[in-house]
């Protein structure tokens, strides 16, 4: 894929964040959602690709934009994978908290896993420092040592992220007990595996059970970063014998990022809607508003921050006021 294509694909993270940036706080978590997928939609349509959605905002049935097997793009070479989260973090944005953004991956046709909301997925992640040292089937205890012996630190030098979640107890009862220092947050555990892996953010591993679909969109930027993810999907149906009459997995493999993203030409974007770790979120100025991203190109690993000032006028109807249905 060309590299002018990273700034096409900033586009489409910029737009769903202006447009759904509005709601942030107003307790309307599927307007919000909704004006994202909507604004990512359109700029998708004049984007130079022939791609299909592989991870999206669901089945043809249950979502009628950006659904998985949708086509996006004007429909010419090169042809890709598309894994989209136009709103990662959808209760953040309507209570005003932080680290939510709009993401987009793309792979060449065939290289990202497809897998579909119907998986949790149990993760670990680290950064490029501690590649290499972590064991999905290794203790807590041991997974917080191996890192802390990479890095050169005490355990209790490390921090954890983990979804604050009531699945979660004995995971961070073990983190605990090793010392280790936790960061528990309520969404968005796209932006905390990423986090393992970017120096500013002070978090040096993840652990826990989140979206299948969210551990893929991190694993294409864990990869282009050189961090190390792994992962073991869990079907979230209790209906097992449905579930297996819908979706086949191997529920025992470890899935590396090999398995996960099988190219190093790749692309990562994702724009902050609200303040967080890894990016600010968007700020309006009347007439003009400021956004920050983050892109990434798996072949060259260049890794972009990206500071925009928009003027809203000259935007599409869908990243003004009057989109939202509010004036």
């Amino acid at each position: 894929m060309e590299r002018e294509l990273s700034l096409e694909f900033v586009r489409v993270t910029e737009a769903a964040a202006l447009a759904c940036g509005r709601l942030m706080g107003l307790g309307d978590k599927e307007a919000a959602d909704q004006a994202a997928v909507d604004a990512m939609r359109s700029v998708f349509d004049t984007v130079h690709i022939d791609g299909t959605v592989v991870i999206g905002e669901g089945e043809k049935d249950e979502a009628p934009m950006l659904y998985i097997g949708e086509q996006v793009g004007i429909g010419k070479e090169p042809k890709v994978d598309v894994a989209v989260d136009p709103l990662e973090g959808t209760n953040l944005v309507a209570r005003g908290l932080p680290n939510a953004l709009s993401v987009v991956a793309v792979a060449p046709r065939g290289c990202l896993l497809q897998a579909p909301d119907v998986f949790y997925m149990d993760k670990i992640a680290v950064g490029p420092k501690a590649c290499g040292c972590i064991n999905i089937d290794a203790s807590v205890g041991d997974n917080l040592k191996a890192v802390a012996d990479a890095l050169s630190r005490d355990v209790r030098d490390l921090t954890v992220i983990i979804l604050d979640r009531p699945r979660h107890k004995k995971i961070i009862a073990e983190v605990r007990k090793a010392g280790a220092r936790i960061k528990l947050i309520s969404d968005g555990d796209v932006s905390a595996a990423i986090a393992t892996a970017l120096d500013n953010t002070g978090v040096d591993i993840l652990f826990g059970i989140g979206g299948a679909p969210e551990g893929v969109l991190a694993a294409v930027a864990l990869k282009i970063l050189g961090g190390e993810m792994q992962g073991r999907l869990i079907p979230k149906s209790e209906d097992m014998e449905h579930f297996y009459e819908k979706n086949t997995a191997d529920l025992e493999k470890v899935l590396t990022l090999e398995d996960l993203v099988k190219s190093e030409d790749i692309f990562f974007a994702a724009t902050g809607i609200t303040d967080g770790d890894m990016l600010d979120g968007v700020r309006y100025h009347g007439g003009t508003a400021e956004t920050q991203s983050l892109v990434m190109r798996g072949i060259t690993r260049t890794i972009r921050k990206i500071h925009a000032v928009h003027t809203l006028e000259r935007k599409p109807r869908f990243v003004a006021t009057e989109s939202l249905g509010r004036k």
